[in-house]
Protein backbone atom coordinates (compact mmCIF):
# COMPACT_ATOMS: atom_id res chain seq x y z
CA UNK A 1 0.00 0.00 0.00
CA UNK A 2 1.67 3.17 -1.22
CA UNK A 3 0.13 5.72 1.14
CA UNK A 4 -1.74 4.37 4.12
CA UNK A 5 -3.62 7.60 4.68
CA UNK A 6 -4.19 8.46 1.02
CA UNK A 7 -7.92 7.81 1.09
CA UNK A 8 -8.19 10.23 4.02
CA UNK A 9 -6.07 12.97 2.45
CA UNK A 10 -7.29 13.06 -1.14
CA UNK A 11 -10.74 13.40 -2.62
CA UNK A 12 -11.91 11.59 -5.74
CA UNK A 13 -11.09 13.65 -8.82
CA UNK A 14 -11.81 12.89 -12.46
CA UNK A 15 -10.65 14.42 -15.75
CA UNK A 16 -12.64 17.51 -16.66
CA UNK A 17 -14.94 17.39 -19.65
CA UNK A 18 -14.34 20.04 -22.28
CA UNK A 19 -16.91 22.88 -22.24
CA UNK A 20 -20.16 21.93 -23.96
CA UNK A 21 -19.95 24.95 -26.29
CA UNK A 22 -16.61 23.65 -27.57
CA UNK A 23 -17.14 19.93 -27.79
CA UNK A 24 -20.48 19.98 -29.65
CA UNK A 25 -18.65 21.72 -32.49
CA UNK A 26 -16.23 18.87 -33.13
CA UNK A 27 -15.89 15.08 -32.92
CA UNK A 28 -12.84 14.89 -30.66
CA UNK A 29 -12.89 13.09 -27.31
CA UNK A 30 -14.67 15.05 -24.63
CA UNK A 31 -12.14 14.84 -21.78
CA UNK A 32 -9.28 17.22 -21.10
CA UNK A 33 -5.82 16.01 -20.16
CA UNK A 34 -5.41 14.68 -16.62
CA UNK A 35 -1.91 15.44 -15.26
CA UNK A 36 0.10 12.47 -14.01
CA UNK A 37 0.48 14.14 -10.60
CA UNK A 38 -3.29 13.96 -10.20
CA UNK A 39 -3.35 10.36 -11.42
CA UNK A 40 -0.78 9.50 -8.74
CA UNK A 41 -2.92 11.09 -6.03
CA UNK A 42 -5.91 9.08 -7.18
CA UNK A 43 -3.80 5.92 -6.98
CA UNK A 44 -2.89 6.87 -3.42
CA UNK A 45 -6.58 6.62 -2.45
CA UNK A 46 -6.54 2.86 -3.02
CA UNK A 47 -6.61 1.06 0.35
CA UNK A 48 -5.01 -2.18 -0.95
CA UNK A 49 -7.84 -4.07 0.73
CA UNK A 50 -7.31 -7.50 2.22
CA UNK A 51 -10.17 -8.68 0.02
CA UNK A 52 -10.11 -6.36 -3.03
CA UNK A 53 -13.65 -6.64 -4.37
CA UNK A 54 -12.62 -4.55 -7.40
CA UNK A 55 -10.94 -7.72 -8.73
CA UNK A 56 -14.18 -9.59 -9.04
CA UNK A 57 -16.19 -6.50 -9.95
CA UNK A 58 -14.00 -6.41 -13.06
CA UNK A 59 -14.77 -9.20 -15.58
CA UNK A 60 -11.08 -9.18 -16.56
CA UNK A 61 -10.00 -9.66 -12.93
CA UNK A 62 -7.61 -6.74 -13.34
CA UNK A 63 -4.99 -6.56 -10.60
CA UNK A 64 -6.20 -3.11 -9.67
CA UNK A 65 -4.55 -2.44 -6.29
CA UNK A 66 -1.14 -3.29 -7.73
CA UNK A 67 -1.26 -0.80 -10.58
CA UNK A 68 -2.91 1.78 -8.36
CA UNK A 69 0.10 1.53 -6.06
CA UNK A 70 2.54 1.70 -8.97
CA UNK A 71 0.76 4.79 -10.33
CA UNK A 72 1.04 6.43 -6.92
CA UNK A 73 4.79 5.71 -6.89
CA UNK A 74 5.24 6.94 -10.48
CA UNK A 75 6.43 3.53 -11.66
CA UNK A 76 4.49 3.77 -14.90
CA UNK A 77 6.35 1.15 -16.90
CA UNK A 78 5.68 -1.46 -14.25
CA UNK A 79 2.09 -0.28 -14.02
CA UNK A 80 1.41 -0.93 -17.71
CA UNK A 81 3.05 -4.36 -17.43
CA UNK A 82 0.63 -5.30 -14.65
CA UNK A 83 -2.31 -3.77 -16.49
CA UNK A 84 -1.49 -5.65 -19.71
CA UNK A 85 -1.17 -8.93 -17.83
CA UNK A 86 -4.98 -9.15 -17.70
CA UNK A 87 -6.21 -6.67 -20.32
CA UNK A 88 -5.11 -6.52 -23.97
CA UNK A 89 -6.70 -3.14 -24.63
CA UNK A 90 -6.92 -0.88 -21.56
CA UNK A 91 -7.24 2.15 -23.86
CA UNK A 92 -10.64 0.74 -24.91
CA UNK A 93 -11.90 -0.10 -21.44
CA UNK A 94 -10.44 3.09 -19.96
CA UNK A 95 -12.66 5.05 -22.32
CA UNK A 96 -15.76 2.90 -22.78
CA UNK A 97 -16.23 0.63 -19.78
CA UNK A 98 -18.83 1.80 -17.20
CA UNK A 99 -16.38 0.67 -14.48
CA UNK A 100 -18.09 -2.09 -12.47
CA UNK A 101 -14.79 -2.22 -10.57
CA UNK A 102 -15.55 1.18 -9.08
CA UNK A 103 -19.04 0.05 -8.07
CA UNK A 104 -17.43 -2.72 -5.99
CA UNK A 105 -14.56 -0.64 -4.57
CA UNK A 106 -14.50 -1.07 -0.77
CA UNK A 107 -13.85 2.64 -0.28
CA UNK A 108 -17.13 3.21 -2.10
CA UNK A 109 -19.11 1.86 0.87
CA UNK A 110 -18.97 5.24 2.56
CA UNK A 111 -16.83 7.45 0.31
CA UNK A 112 -16.57 8.12 -3.44
CA UNK A 113 -14.68 5.12 -4.87
CA UNK A 114 -11.15 5.14 -6.25
CA UNK A 115 -11.02 6.62 -9.78
CA UNK A 116 -9.92 3.28 -11.21
CA UNK A 117 -11.04 3.90 -14.78
CA UNK A 118 -9.21 7.25 -15.03
CA UNK A 119 -6.03 5.71 -13.65
CA UNK A 120 -6.24 2.84 -16.13
CA UNK A 121 -6.72 5.17 -19.11
CA UNK A 122 -3.82 7.37 -18.14
CA UNK A 123 -1.44 4.47 -17.56
CA UNK A 124 -1.97 3.14 -21.09
CA UNK A 125 -2.01 6.57 -22.75
CA UNK A 126 1.30 7.45 -21.09
CA UNK A 127 2.77 4.09 -22.08
CA UNK A 128 1.91 4.76 -25.73
CA UNK A 129 3.40 8.27 -25.48
CA UNK A 130 6.65 6.79 -24.15
CA UNK A 131 6.83 4.17 -26.92
CA UNK A 132 6.61 1.25 -24.50
CA UNK A 133 3.87 -0.58 -26.41
CA UNK A 134 5.72 -2.76 -28.88
CA UNK A 135 4.80 -5.94 -30.80
CA UNK A 136 5.43 -9.26 -29.05
CA UNK A 137 5.50 -11.84 -31.84
CA UNK A 138 5.69 -15.50 -30.91
CA UNK A 139 9.19 -16.97 -30.97
CA UNK A 140 7.92 -20.41 -31.99
CA UNK A 141 5.15 -21.10 -34.52
CA UNK A 142 2.81 -24.05 -34.01
CA UNK A 143 1.77 -24.52 -37.61
CA UNK A 144 -1.91 -24.34 -36.59
CA UNK A 145 -4.36 -21.93 -38.21
CA UNK A 146 -7.26 -20.18 -36.49
CA UNK A 147 -10.05 -18.13 -38.10
CA UNK A 148 -11.61 -15.38 -35.99
CA UNK A 149 -14.93 -14.13 -37.32
CA UNK A 150 -15.58 -10.58 -36.15
CA UNK A 151 -13.07 -7.84 -35.34
CA UNK A 152 -14.65 -6.25 -32.28
CA UNK A 153 -12.98 -6.35 -28.85
CA UNK A 154 -13.67 -10.08 -28.33
CA UNK A 155 -12.24 -11.05 -31.71
CA UNK A 156 -9.21 -8.77 -31.42
CA UNK A 157 -8.36 -9.95 -27.89
CA UNK A 158 -8.59 -13.60 -28.94
CA UNK A 159 -6.55 -12.95 -32.07
CA UNK A 160 -3.74 -11.34 -30.12
CA UNK A 161 -3.64 -14.11 -27.52
CA UNK A 162 -3.65 -16.86 -30.15
CA UNK A 163 -0.96 -15.14 -32.23
CA UNK A 164 1.24 -14.82 -29.16
CA UNK A 165 0.74 -18.54 -28.56
CA UNK A 166 2.26 -19.16 -31.98
CA UNK A 167 -0.80 -19.83 -34.12
CA UNK A 168 -1.46 -18.29 -37.53
CA UNK A 169 -4.54 -16.13 -37.02
CA UNK A 170 -6.78 -14.59 -39.68
CA UNK A 171 -9.54 -12.18 -38.64
CA UNK A 172 -12.54 -11.93 -40.98
CA UNK A 173 -14.63 -8.74 -40.86
CA UNK A 174 -17.64 -8.07 -43.08
CA UNK A 175 -17.29 -4.27 -42.84
CA UNK A 176 -14.78 -2.31 -44.90
CA UNK A 177 -12.63 -1.49 -41.87
CA UNK A 178 -11.46 -3.50 -38.88
CA UNK A 179 -12.81 -2.80 -35.39
CA UNK A 180 -16.39 -4.03 -35.24
CA UNK A 181 -18.61 -1.97 -32.96
CA UNK A 182 -15.57 -0.01 -31.78
CA UNK A 183 -15.14 1.27 -35.33
CA UNK A 184 -18.74 1.59 -36.49
CA UNK A 185 -20.93 2.22 -33.48
CA UNK A 186 -18.91 4.06 -30.85
CA UNK A 187 -18.87 7.80 -31.66
CA UNK A 188 -15.48 9.44 -32.06
CA UNK A 189 -16.27 11.84 -29.21
CA UNK A 190 -16.15 8.80 -26.92
CA UNK A 191 -13.16 7.12 -28.56
CA UNK A 192 -11.18 8.44 -31.49
CA UNK A 193 -10.29 5.71 -33.96
CA UNK A 194 -6.55 6.26 -33.74
CA UNK A 195 -6.69 4.07 -30.64
CA UNK A 196 -7.92 1.16 -32.77
CA UNK A 197 -5.47 1.81 -35.58
CA UNK A 198 -2.34 1.73 -33.45
CA UNK A 199 -3.43 -1.55 -31.87
CA UNK A 200 -4.05 -3.01 -35.31
CA UNK A 201 -0.49 -2.04 -36.23
CA UNK A 202 0.73 -3.98 -33.21
CA UNK A 203 -1.41 -7.03 -34.00
CA UNK A 204 -0.26 -7.12 -37.62
CA UNK A 205 3.36 -6.91 -36.47
CA UNK A 206 2.60 -9.92 -34.25
CA UNK A 207 1.43 -11.88 -37.28
CA UNK A 208 -2.35 -11.41 -37.24
CA UNK A 209 -3.84 -11.14 -40.71
CA UNK A 210 -6.97 -9.09 -41.33
CA UNK A 211 -9.52 -9.56 -44.07
CA UNK A 212 -12.08 -6.73 -44.26
CA UNK A 213 -15.03 -6.93 -46.64
CA UNK A 214 -15.12 -10.64 -45.83
CA UNK A 215 -18.64 -11.70 -44.85
CA UNK A 216 -18.46 -15.27 -43.61
CA UNK A 217 -21.62 -16.97 -44.78
CA UNK A 218 -21.85 -14.38 -47.56
CA UNK A 219 -18.95 -13.75 -49.93
CA UNK A 220 -16.74 -16.07 -47.83
CA UNK A 221 -18.21 -19.59 -47.75
CA UNK A 222 -18.33 -21.23 -44.32
CA UNK A 223 -17.01 -24.41 -45.94
CA UNK A 224 -13.75 -22.62 -46.83
CA UNK A 225 -13.09 -21.83 -43.17
CA UNK A 226 -13.88 -25.40 -42.11
CA UNK A 227 -11.46 -26.70 -44.71
CA UNK A 228 -8.60 -24.22 -44.29
CA UNK A 229 -8.46 -23.66 -40.53
CA UNK A 230 -7.90 -25.90 -37.53
CA UNK A 231 -10.31 -23.91 -35.34
CA UNK A 232 -12.87 -21.15 -35.76
CA UNK A 233 -13.90 -18.52 -33.21
CA UNK A 234 -17.25 -16.80 -33.68
CA UNK A 235 -16.97 -13.28 -32.27
CA UNK A 236 -19.46 -11.45 -34.46
CA UNK A 237 -21.41 -9.74 -31.70
CA UNK A 238 -25.14 -9.40 -31.02
CA UNK A 239 -26.17 -7.53 -34.12
CA UNK A 240 -29.91 -8.20 -34.22
CA UNK A 241 -31.60 -4.98 -32.99
CA UNK A 242 -34.74 -5.02 -30.87
CA UNK A 243 -37.55 -3.59 -32.98
CA UNK A 244 -40.63 -1.58 -32.04
CA UNK A 245 -43.70 -3.28 -33.43
CA UNK A 246 -46.24 -0.47 -33.46
CA UNK A 247 -48.39 0.98 -36.26
CA UNK A 248 -46.39 3.32 -38.48
CA UNK A 249 -43.05 1.60 -37.84
CA UNK A 250 -42.61 1.26 -41.62
CA UNK A 251 -42.66 5.03 -42.22
CA UNK A 252 -39.64 6.70 -43.73
CA UNK A 253 -37.62 8.43 -41.01
CA UNK A 254 -37.86 5.63 -38.42
CA UNK A 255 -34.45 3.96 -38.21
CA UNK A 256 -32.40 1.68 -36.01
CA UNK A 257 -29.63 3.45 -34.09
CA UNK A 258 -27.06 1.21 -35.70
CA UNK A 259 -28.10 2.42 -39.14
CA UNK A 260 -27.54 6.00 -37.96
CA UNK A 261 -24.33 5.90 -35.88
CA UNK A 262 -22.00 4.12 -38.35
CA UNK A 263 -22.72 6.71 -41.02
CA UNK A 264 -21.18 9.43 -38.89
CA UNK A 265 -18.13 7.26 -38.18
CA UNK A 266 -17.73 6.88 -41.94
CA UNK A 267 -17.99 10.62 -42.54
CA UNK A 268 -15.28 11.33 -39.98
CA UNK A 269 -13.10 8.67 -41.64
CA UNK A 270 -13.46 10.57 -44.91
CA UNK A 271 -16.02 8.34 -46.62
CA UNK A 272 -18.98 9.53 -48.65
CA UNK A 273 -22.38 8.27 -47.47
CA UNK A 274 -24.75 7.77 -50.42
CA UNK A 275 -27.54 10.33 -50.31
CA UNK A 276 -30.10 7.66 -51.12
CA UNK A 277 -29.77 6.11 -47.65
CA UNK A 278 -28.27 9.01 -45.71
CA UNK A 279 -29.61 9.54 -42.17
CA UNK A 280 -28.89 12.97 -40.70
CA UNK A 281 -30.33 14.78 -37.69
CA UNK A 282 -29.45 18.23 -39.06
CA UNK A 283 -32.36 20.63 -38.62
CA UNK A 284 -34.73 17.83 -37.59
CA UNK A 285 -36.93 17.15 -34.60
CA UNK A 286 -35.38 13.94 -33.31
CA UNK A 287 -36.77 11.34 -30.92
CA UNK A 288 -34.51 8.62 -29.51
CA UNK A 289 -36.32 5.60 -28.08
CA UNK A 290 -34.10 3.89 -25.53
CA UNK A 291 -32.29 5.32 -22.53
CA UNK A 292 -29.07 3.30 -22.52
CA UNK A 293 -25.57 3.90 -23.87
CA UNK A 294 -26.62 3.58 -27.51
CA UNK A 295 -29.36 6.14 -26.96
CA UNK A 296 -26.84 8.51 -25.36
CA UNK A 297 -24.54 8.01 -28.35
CA UNK A 298 -27.40 8.96 -30.68
CA UNK A 299 -28.07 12.00 -28.51
CA UNK A 300 -24.50 13.29 -28.65
CA UNK A 301 -24.33 12.63 -32.38
CA UNK A 302 -27.62 14.49 -32.95
CA UNK A 303 -26.31 17.50 -31.02
CA UNK A 304 -23.19 17.61 -33.20
CA UNK A 305 -25.26 17.29 -36.36
CA UNK A 306 -27.29 20.32 -35.24
CA UNK A 307 -30.69 18.76 -34.65
CA UNK A 308 -33.50 21.26 -34.16
CA UNK A 309 -34.59 19.42 -31.00
CA UNK A 310 -33.98 16.04 -29.36
CA UNK A 311 -36.16 13.98 -27.03
CA UNK A 312 -34.96 10.74 -25.46
CA UNK A 313 -37.60 8.35 -24.16
CA UNK A 314 -37.10 5.37 -21.84
CA UNK A 315 -39.87 2.96 -20.87
CA UNK A 316 -38.38 2.25 -17.43
CA UNK A 317 -39.13 4.58 -14.48
CA UNK A 318 -36.64 7.25 -13.45
CA UNK A 319 -33.82 5.65 -11.41
CA UNK A 320 -33.03 7.06 -7.97
CA UNK A 321 -30.33 9.75 -7.78
CA UNK A 322 -28.18 7.59 -5.49
CA UNK A 323 -27.57 3.85 -5.17
CA UNK A 324 -30.86 2.00 -4.76
CA UNK A 325 -31.31 -0.15 -1.67
CA UNK A 326 -32.15 -3.01 -4.05
CA UNK A 327 -28.54 -3.00 -5.33
CA UNK A 328 -26.32 -2.68 -2.25
CA UNK A 329 -22.53 -2.64 -2.44
CA UNK A 330 -20.73 -4.42 -4.12
CA UNK A 331 -23.48 -4.91 -6.75
CA UNK A 332 -23.72 -2.71 -9.84
CA UNK A 333 -25.90 0.13 -8.51
CA UNK A 334 -29.29 1.05 -9.87
CA UNK A 335 -29.10 4.84 -9.97
CA UNK A 336 -29.51 7.75 -12.36
CA UNK A 337 -26.50 8.29 -14.60
CA UNK A 338 -25.92 11.46 -16.56
CA UNK A 339 -23.73 10.94 -19.62
CA UNK A 340 -21.82 13.71 -21.31
CA UNK A 341 -24.44 13.80 -24.08
CA UNK A 342 -27.16 14.62 -21.55
CA UNK A 343 -25.18 17.67 -20.43
CA UNK A 344 -25.26 18.95 -24.00
CA UNK A 345 -29.00 19.40 -24.25
CA UNK A 346 -32.17 17.59 -25.19
CA UNK A 347 -35.15 16.47 -23.15
CA UNK A 348 -34.94 13.17 -21.29
CA UNK A 349 -38.18 11.52 -20.24
CA UNK A 350 -38.90 8.28 -18.39
CA UNK A 351 -41.77 5.78 -18.18
CA UNK A 352 -42.81 6.53 -21.75
CA UNK A 353 -44.17 3.98 -24.23
CA UNK A 354 -44.63 4.73 -27.93
CA UNK A 355 -48.00 3.53 -29.20
CA UNK A 356 -47.82 4.47 -32.90
CA UNK A 357 -46.36 6.75 -35.56
CA UNK A 358 -48.27 8.73 -38.16
CA UNK A 359 -46.93 10.28 -41.32
CA UNK A 360 -47.66 12.54 -44.24
CA UNK A 361 -48.90 11.66 -47.71
CA UNK A 362 -45.34 10.91 -48.84
CA UNK A 363 -44.96 8.21 -46.23
CA UNK A 364 -42.59 10.17 -44.00
CA UNK A 365 -42.95 10.05 -40.23
CA UNK A 366 -44.58 13.19 -38.88
CA UNK A 367 -45.80 12.43 -35.36
CA UNK A 368 -45.05 10.10 -32.47
CA UNK A 369 -47.98 9.09 -30.27
CA UNK A 370 -47.10 7.96 -26.77
CA UNK A 371 -48.32 7.42 -23.25
CA UNK A 372 -46.78 7.30 -19.80
CA UNK A 373 -46.72 3.86 -18.17
CA UNK A 374 -46.40 2.30 -14.76
CA UNK A 375 -43.47 0.23 -13.45
CA UNK A 376 -42.29 -3.11 -14.86
CA UNK A 377 -43.09 -5.82 -15.53
CA UNK A 378 -46.59 -4.78 -16.68
CA UNK A 379 -45.93 -1.20 -17.84
CA UNK A 380 -49.63 -0.47 -17.56
CA UNK A 381 -50.74 2.77 -19.28
CA UNK A 382 -51.41 5.70 -16.96
CA UNK A 383 -54.82 7.23 -17.62
CA UNK A 384 -54.97 10.63 -19.29
CA UNK A 385 -51.24 10.79 -20.10
CA UNK A 386 -51.45 10.32 -23.86
CA UNK A 387 -49.45 12.80 -25.91
CA UNK A 388 -48.46 13.54 -29.50
CA UNK A 389 -45.07 14.88 -30.54
CA UNK A 390 -44.09 16.27 -33.95
CA UNK A 391 -41.02 14.42 -35.25
CA UNK A 392 -38.85 14.22 -38.36
CA UNK A 393 -36.45 11.45 -37.30
CA UNK A 394 -36.93 8.55 -34.89
CA UNK A 395 -33.95 6.46 -33.75
CA UNK A 396 -34.60 3.07 -32.16
CA UNK A 397 -31.94 2.35 -29.51
CA UNK A 398 -33.62 -0.39 -27.50
CA UNK A 399 -30.79 -2.90 -27.39
CA UNK A 400 -30.11 -6.12 -29.24
CA UNK A 401 -31.65 -9.58 -29.17
CA UNK A 402 -28.68 -11.71 -30.23
CA UNK A 403 -26.59 -12.57 -33.28
CA UNK A 404 -27.85 -12.55 -36.85
CA UNK A 405 -29.31 -15.99 -37.31
CA UNK A 406 -29.03 -16.50 -41.03
CA UNK A 407 -25.96 -17.25 -43.09
CA UNK A 408 -22.94 -18.28 -41.02
CA UNK A 409 -24.72 -19.66 -37.96
CA UNK A 410 -27.17 -21.67 -40.03
CA UNK A 411 -24.45 -23.06 -42.28
CA UNK A 412 -22.26 -24.07 -39.34
CA UNK A 413 -25.19 -25.74 -37.61
CA UNK A 414 -24.24 -24.56 -34.12
CA UNK A 415 -26.91 -24.83 -31.43
CA UNK A 416 -28.52 -21.72 -29.97
CA UNK A 417 -29.66 -21.23 -26.39
CA UNK A 418 -33.12 -20.16 -25.24
CA UNK A 419 -32.21 -16.49 -25.74
CA UNK A 420 -31.07 -17.01 -29.32
CA UNK A 421 -27.34 -16.72 -28.56
CA UNK A 422 -24.76 -19.30 -29.62
CA UNK A 423 -24.84 -22.11 -27.05
CA UNK A 424 -21.50 -23.18 -25.64
CA UNK A 425 -19.92 -25.46 -23.08
CA UNK A 426 -17.20 -23.21 -21.78
CA UNK A 427 -16.54 -21.48 -25.08
CA UNK A 428 -16.92 -24.52 -27.33
CA UNK A 429 -20.04 -24.71 -29.48
CA UNK A 430 -21.90 -27.88 -30.36
CA UNK A 431 -19.69 -28.22 -33.48
CA UNK A 432 -16.19 -29.52 -32.79
CA UNK A 433 -13.48 -26.98 -33.49
CA UNK A 434 -15.91 -24.05 -33.48
CA UNK A 435 -15.91 -21.68 -30.50
CA UNK A 436 -17.82 -18.52 -29.61
CA UNK A 437 -17.06 -15.50 -27.43
CA UNK A 438 -18.39 -12.07 -26.61
CA UNK A 439 -21.89 -10.80 -27.31
CA UNK A 440 -22.55 -13.60 -29.80
CA UNK A 441 -22.28 -16.04 -26.88
CA UNK A 442 -23.52 -14.04 -23.87
CA UNK A 443 -25.81 -11.46 -25.45
CA UNK A 444 -25.44 -7.70 -25.50
CA UNK A 445 -22.86 -6.74 -22.90
CA UNK A 446 -19.85 -4.55 -22.08
CA UNK A 447 -16.53 -4.07 -23.85
CA UNK A 448 -14.76 -5.42 -20.76
CA UNK A 449 -16.77 -8.66 -20.95
CA UNK A 450 -15.95 -8.97 -24.65
CA UNK A 451 -12.21 -8.74 -24.02
CA UNK A 452 -12.43 -11.16 -21.09
CA UNK A 453 -14.34 -13.72 -23.16
CA UNK A 454 -11.98 -13.37 -26.11
CA UNK A 455 -9.02 -14.14 -23.85
CA UNK A 456 -10.70 -17.16 -22.27
CA UNK A 457 -11.86 -18.55 -25.60
CA UNK A 458 -8.32 -18.19 -26.93
CA UNK A 459 -7.02 -20.33 -24.10
CA UNK A 460 -9.58 -23.07 -24.82
CA UNK A 461 -8.67 -23.04 -28.51
CA UNK A 462 -4.98 -23.21 -27.62
CA UNK A 463 -5.65 -26.29 -25.46
CA UNK A 464 -7.57 -27.90 -28.32
CA UNK A 465 -4.70 -27.33 -30.74
CA UNK A 466 -1.75 -28.10 -28.44
CA UNK A 467 -3.13 -30.16 -25.58
CA UNK A 468 -2.09 -27.50 -23.07
CA UNK A 469 -1.77 -23.73 -22.88
CA UNK A 470 0.52 -21.13 -21.39
CA UNK A 471 -2.12 -18.45 -21.93
CA UNK A 472 -3.71 -17.09 -18.73
CA UNK A 473 -7.10 -18.49 -17.76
Amino acid sequence: MGKATGFLEYQRELPTRRPVADRVNDWFEIYQEFPLEKVSKQGARCMDCGVPFCHTGCPLNNIIPDWNDLAYRGRWREAIRVLHSTNNFPEFTGRLCPAPCEASCVLGINEPPVAIKAIEKNIIDYAFQQGWIQPRPALVKTGKRVAVVGSGPAGLAAAQQLARAGHAVTVFEKADRIGGLLRYGIPDFKMEKLHIDRRLDQLMAEGVQFRPNAHVGGNVPVEDLRREFDAILLAGGAEHPRDLNVPGRELDGVHFAMDFLPQQNKRIAGDQVPRTNEILATGKRVVIIGGGDTGADCLGTSHRQRAASVHQFEIMPTPPPDRSASTPWPLWPLQLRTESSHEEGGIRDWAVATTRFTGDERGRVQQLHGIHVGPPPKFEPVADTEFTLDVDLVLLAMGFTGPARNGMIDRLGVELDARGNVKTTGYATSVRGVYAAGDMRRGQSLVVWAIAEGRKAAREIDILLQGDSQLPD
